[in-house]
């Protein structure tokens, strides 16, 4: 290891400043999905029927879209941090990780993709199918 001192043999292999990202972007992603799966709550409380028909005009209104649409991205960021955080730290073998993690963005992003698609749909079209 050479004779330096302590410092100087440690150097460059200290912290990479990466672990705090994750963890603030899982905390506000919390957060916003605590605030927008109760206004989802509280938005379909209100309505007095929940037939086919007044949930796609429920859901055609802007005021709902937008945020069912901000709601489907917060879940899916949050899923996708907080499983490749579980991924990284419990699959050994480097392979398998690398993987997991692709599989897991694929499932991420289409499944966020898929429910953007839905919603904007109803939201653009606003008809009964």
């Amino acid at each position: 290891m050479g004779s330096g001192t302590n410092i100087g043999r440690v150097r460059g292999l200290g912290s990479a400043q990466e672990g705090a990202h994750h963890w603030i972007v899982q905390r506000v992603t919390a957060v916003s999905n605590l605030l927008l799966v109760l206004w989802l709550v509280f938005s379909l409380v209100r309505l007095p029927q929940y037939e086919h028909g007044l949930m796609i005009e429920w859901l055609s209104s802007p005021l709902v879209a937008v945020p069912m649409i901000l709601m489907l991205v917060s879940i899916f960021w949050h899923l996708r941090i907080g499983l490749q955080v579980l991924i990284e730290d419990y699959v050994p073998d480097h392979g398998v990780k690398f993987g997991l993690i692709v599989l897991l963005n694929f499932f991420a992003i289409g499944g966020a993709a898929l429910g953007i698609f839905s919603v904007a749909k109803i939201a653009f079209t606003g008809v009964v199918a």
